[in-house]
């Protein structure tokens, strides 16, 4: 049976599924990049040929994410798109009818607008992480609870702290400040939730209609706090996949399958040694960082000049 891997490597977590000709997931993986996407990739790699028999073959595989084309390289990538494209193609292939995507990831986050499956028009988080998933965890960290435990204990509130979250600095001292005056938990970390749906709201979303149906997704849609704050301050349903935080690897494996480019892909990487080495080029002004990217010693790519020079 044919089958698609795609790949969606992140600055807080790698994902990776792989996908049936009827686009059906049959096997999926979510690790900690922790710094290393090489190791994260070889991490989920393993992890997808042990939940798939022998007579799966891999055929085409796609990337996308923070580090698409380093990891492109590794795996020998048929398709390396960016998360706009994988999102939106992997979220109508499961709700064709989707008008807004709202995406939460670990350290970025994104709103897509589609009209009859067309993107036209899409924003992303710039130079600040507040109200991601990384946001999430050093709040839930301060208060001594585990990121999986925020959602749930969230529902538990009745009455929300405000939480100033435009700056990840102020929240915190905001939340240390009503946690001392004594506000309970549950409250502080509902607070939480709303103040991570405002910022992107005001942030992320500025300026643009939140149209209907909305399918919200990335890592932070596992978080029912998170979801039901959006959908109190929307005023309407907002849709999770079981799969939202699989969206763009499942995307990306559907642009490699519709690319029509096959080869078989070698599950066999465990071993393989893959180093990068990053060097200043100071041939003219422009002082490119050119990234070389070796396998067992040996020069697969290199990217990041941007002169004719090469």
């Amino acid at each position: 049976m044919k089958a698609y891997l795609g790949v969606d490597i992140g600055s807080i977590s790698t994902k990776g599924v792989i996908m049936d000709e009827k686009l059906q997931i049959i096997a999926n993986s979510y690790l900690w990049t922790e710094g290393n996407p090489i190791a994260a990739v070889k991490g989920v790699v393993a992890e997808l040929r042990g939940q798939i028999p022998d007579s799966v073959e891999v055929v085409a595989v796609g990337t996308t994410g923070s580090a698409r084309k380093l990891i492109g390289v590794v795996l020998n990538a048929q398709i390396v798109k960016n998360e706009i494209t994988a999102h939106a193609v992997g979220t109508m292939s499961r709700v064709p009818d989707v008008r807004t995507i709202l995406e939460i990831g670990g350290q970025d986050s994104k709103i897509i607008l589609l009209n009859n499956g067309i993107v036209t028009d899409y924003a992303m988080n710039t130079i600040c992480a507040a109200g991601t998933g990384s946001f999430l965890m050093s709040q839930a960290k301060r208060l001594g609870l585990a990121i999986e435990e925020l959602g749930e204990l969230a529902l538990k509130s009745d009455s929300p702290t405000r939480i100033a979250a435009r700056c990840t600095v102020f929240a915190e001292s905001d939340l240390v400040h009503k946690a001392q005056i004594g506000h309970k938990k549950e409250d502080i970390v509902a607070g939480i939730c709303n103040a991570v749906v405002n910022n992107y709201l005001n942030n992320v979303g500025k300026g643009k209609r939140v149209y209907s149906p909305a399918v919200f997704q990335g890592g932070v849609s596992k978080n029912v706090g998170v979801v039901r704050a959006f959908q109190e301050i929307l005023g309407h349903e907002v849709y999770v996949d079981e799969f939202g935080h699989l969206m763009g690897c499942l995307g990306v494996a559907i642009l490699a399958k519709n690319s029509k480019k096959e080869s078989p892909f070698d599950f066999n990487i465990q071993d393989v040694s893959f180093v990068t080495k990053g060097k200043e080029c100071d041939k003219c002004p422009n002082n490119c960082e050119i990234i070389y990217i070796y396998r067992d010693d040996k020069l697969l790519d290199s990217w990041g000049n941007r002169c004719e020079r090469g």
